[in-house]
Order: C-alpha cells, then structure tokens, then sequence
C-alpha cells in the first residue's frame, strides 16, 4: 500500500467520522434530545477540523473543542440524580458544623430547624451549578497557567470538592449567622450578595490549589 492510498483511506474515515456525527446530530434534534444533540455538534467540529486542516491543529484546537463541553446542558435526569445527594451532604455537614459550636438545631433530611426559625437546603442551594462554574474556570484557569495536561486534569476535578466544601461553609454561616445575630441571609438581594462573596473563595481556593500543582509542574522549554 502506497502512502497516497494510505493518505486516501484515512481521508475517507475521517470524512465518514463528520458523516456519523452529522446523522446523529440530526437524529438527536429530531428525537429533541438536547444533550446529545449538543455533544454531536463538538464532536462533529472536532472531525471537520481533523478532515480539513489535519491532526496538528486539532492537537492546537483540542482544549478549546474540549471547552465546548461545557456549554452542554446537564441531562435532568443526572441533574436530579446528583442534586439529592449533594442536598443531604451540604445539609448533614452544614448541620454538623454548627452543632460543633453549640448551636441547637435539629435536622431532618435537608430541613435544618432552629428554634425560631427553619431553613430549607432546597435543589439550588445543593452546589451542583457552582460546582459546574468552578470546573469551568478551573479548566481555563489551569490550560493558561500549567503546562502539565496530568495537572490541569487534578486543578479541574478540584473544583468539585471545592465547590462541596464551600457550599457547605455558606450554609452554616447562614445558620450562625441567624443563631448570633438574628440576621437572615436566606433571600432577597443579601443572598445573592453573599453567595457571590463565597464563590470568590471557591475561585481563591482554586488559586491556592493551583498554586500547589505547579510545584510540580512542568519547567518551559528552553529555545
């Protein structure tokens, strides 16, 4: 087999990956299946930059492709599947945490009552659409500044404990603060406010994290 023939075939594969992700993409918005419709549109991109400029600058392309994973709406089945869990860990930790330092409480799935006063760990507070923002940045953030693919693999699957780990800090605040102060951070614009505050400390604690991992990283090349 010639290089010309063998350059043919793989021409031919490539050009039948595009095929292949072109039918289910239109099988998917026919089926209205968003997600894999979604997921059918990178990948599709993918191949179309493979078939016209070659491997190289798809290795060149890869994170941005990669990126685009992140704009894919979370299936509402996995969403659900996830949300209750993380629910019942923000609220029991969160709980744990101000019974720690004596705060009376009781706790009831992802209901935390005082005794004036109950609050309600309900599907936006489980940390599931931090978290997802967190990654997202953390995913940026390590492409700009590591070289090591290994470790902006590590700084971006940090952003989930990260983001567990603060949203269950946000939550007992908001019991603590309440307890001592008798002031309540659960709704209107304070809320908003105030969880903004604390998804600046997911971001620094990504820094900090960051910051760690390139003890390890990679040195530049010297041209």
């Amino acid at each position: 087999m010639t290089i010309s023939q063998l350059k043919i075939i793989i021409l031919v594969l490539i050009g039948g990956y595009v095929i292949a992700s072109l039918l289910l993409y239109l099988l998917a918005h026919l089926a209205e299946i968003k997600t894999l419709s979604s997921i059918s549109i990178v990948v599709l991109m993918g191949g179309v930059v493979i078939y016209l400029w070659g491997l190289q600058i798809f290795k060149e392309l890869m994170f941005p492709l990669f990126f685009l994973f992140f704009m894919i709406p979370v299936p509402s089945q996995i969403y659900s599947y996830l949300t209750i869990p993380l629910q019942l860990i923000v609220s029991q930790m969160s709980a744990g945490l101000a019974q720690l330092i004596s705060i009376p409480l009781y706790r009831e799935g992802n209901v935390i009552s005082l005794p004036d006063y109950t609050f309600h760990v309900v599907r936006a507070c489980s940390g599931l659409r931090s978290m997802l923002s967190i990654m997202c940045l953390a995913a940026v953030f390590g492409y700009l500044t590591l070289r090591s693919n290994a470790l902006r693999g590590i700084l971006l699957i940090s952003g989930i404990p990260v983001a567990v780990l603060v949203n269950i800090v946000r939550v007992f605040l908001m019991i603590a603060i309440y307890h001592y102060f008798n002031y309540d951070l659960s709704h209107g614009s304070v809320h908003t406010l105030f969880g903004l505050s604390i998804f600046i400390i997911a971001l620094f604690a990504v820094s900090v994290m960051k910051g760690v991992l390139s003890i390890w990283d990679k040195p530049a090349v010297q041209k």
